[in-house]
């Protein structure tokens, strides 16, 4: 791990990179003993050389993968120091809505302007890691015309840019030992479609909190205190907390599946896990996120992406300095 005495600044996973046509969302799990424990971390030093030779066939193609990984898995395979704010995810809301926790280790976003790029990472990446891992969620995800969600409205208008990102996503001198890391929330939302497409666009508007047509923010004064926008715009003395969102569409037209793949990169939990508690509790209690009444939210995982340095130094982390292997 960078020493206290190493002045260079750690370089980020490519967390800031621009949103690119086609994603991969992988969760995967440890399987039980020492031996997949040693072989994940020997992977943490393969995976930015693998994103190379593959990303060099279509050079323009804009490819990157992340890598994260959960709180019991970062005791599990690292041990200590441990990123500070690391924690298993947090359940918010009650039966029927609700935020739901499921079984998440480690958590590989892999984006590029084509799928076929993300597809021959995921591949190349899953091969290195053999049976040392077992997948639990894998969703293939793709843009929508103009940036659109699912559900017809513009998607993470308000992310930060610029060295705003930095700012609002990346660890700082508050953890200085995971300089340049980010958390990561991500969660599958499932959506009804035919109950959603009923409402005129004037009701889905009052839902959102924003045109539909132009992703204007609707006025404070019709705006409802219950609308998405309301309840996941965060402030703290005074001034806007933001996130970087890099939500995906995703479904089976046949099979009547239509989701969105969010996923939120922020430099604490903190902000994210309050947009949460304020959808799925209400703010106040019972004023909650109407478009909970036409999303469902069946995955839920928290993961600490390391910076590109830290996580290449993983791979070196001597078995017997990680705590009890799973």
């Amino acid at each position: 791990m960078t020493s206290a005495m190493d002045t260079r600044t750690p370089e980020p996973q490519a967390i800031g990179n621009p949103i690119t046509r086609s994603a991969i969302f992988m969760v995967l799990t440890l399987a039980p003993g020492s031996d997949a424990a040693s072989q994940v971390r020997g992977w943490c030093g393969d995976i930015a050389a693998l994103t190379r030779s593959v990303g060099k066939r279509v050079p323009d193609g804009n490819l990157s993968c992340i890598c994260g990984f959960g709180s019991s898995a970062w005791d599990a395979l690292f041990g200590n120091p441990r990123p500070a704010a690391l924690h298993p995810f947090r359940e918010f809301g009650v039966a029927g809505r609700q935020a739901i926790s499921t079984p998440g280790d480690i958590l590989l976003h892999i984006r590029a302007e084509q799928m076929d790029l993300c597809f021959e990472l995921a591949t190349q990446l899953m091969a290195a890691l053999g049976d040392a891992v077992v997948v639990v969620d894998e969703v293939q995800g793709f843009r929508y015309f103009d940036m659109r969600s699912i559900i017809g409205f513009v998607d993470g208008t308000e992310n930060p840019v610029g060295r705003k990102i930095g700012d609002f996503t990346l660890v700082g001198d508050e953890d200085q030992a995971f300089a340049a890391g980010s958390y990561v929330l991500v969660q599958k939302y499932l959506h009804k479609m035919d109950a959603w497409n009923a409402l005129t666009v004037e009701a889905q508007e009052r839902v959102i909190g924003r045109t539909k047509l132009a992703d204007i923010e609707l006025d404070d004064a019709v705006k409802p205190s219950c609308s998405h926008s309301s309840l996941t715009t965060i402030t703290k003395d005074g001034k806007e907390v933001k996130i970087l969102r890099d939500n995906m569409p995703f479904g089976k037209p046949g099979a009547g599946e239509f989701g969105t793949y969010f996923i939120g990169y922020a430099r604490s939990p903190e902000p994210i896990e309050l947009m949460l508690e304020n959808m799925f509790v209400g703010k106040p209690v019972g004023n909650y996120d109407r478009l909970l009444d036409f999303s469902t939210a069946v995955t839920g995982g928290l993961f600490f992406v390391p910076s590109a340095d830290l996580l290449e130094e993983l791979a070196d982390r001597e078995p017997e300095q990680a705590s009890v292997t799973p």
